[in-house]
């Protein structure tokens, strides 16, 4: 079952970056995450900032270019409406640290809370 699953991988369309390609930071998220995702990327581009996101749509095989595009950028952030599942993923599969926006209440997180999160990461890049 394993075997057949690995197989399905070549049938999903590898990821696309949507942004800066060349940003610092890269946002990850899967879902009803995309829309606030895409507003907030666009607002802080708008204001000179170098951000990229991915919309992940196929969870079980992951795209077999994720490895590959989280290791482009210098700073991972995953957004979810959950409690980190797929952050989990990210960080155990491909060994990387992310940081983590999210939430369990139901609702949508907001393009303020996105833009603040992004703004706070690429803040502690400079910092390093």
């Amino acid at each position: 079952r394993a075997e057949k699953v690995q197989r399905v991988v070549n049938d999903i369309p590898d990821l696309e970056i949507i942004g800066d390609k060349n940003a610092d930071l890269l946002l990850v998220g899967w879902g009803s995450t995309l829309g606030s995702m895409r507003a907030a990327i666009e607002a802080v581009n708008g204001a000179g900032k170098k951000v990229a996101m991915i919309n992940i749509r196929y969870l079980n095989p992951l795209p077999r270019n994720l490895g590959n595009i989280l290791r482009k950028f210098k700073k991972v952030g995953v957004v979810e409406l959950n409690l980190g599942q797929l952050n989990t993923i990210i960080r155990s599969k491909f060994l990387i640290d992310t940081s983590f926006l999210g939430r369990v209440t139901g609702q949508p997180i907001y393009v303020s809370e996105l833009t603040n999160f992004i703004n706070r990461e690429l803040e502690s890049l400079k910092e390093h």
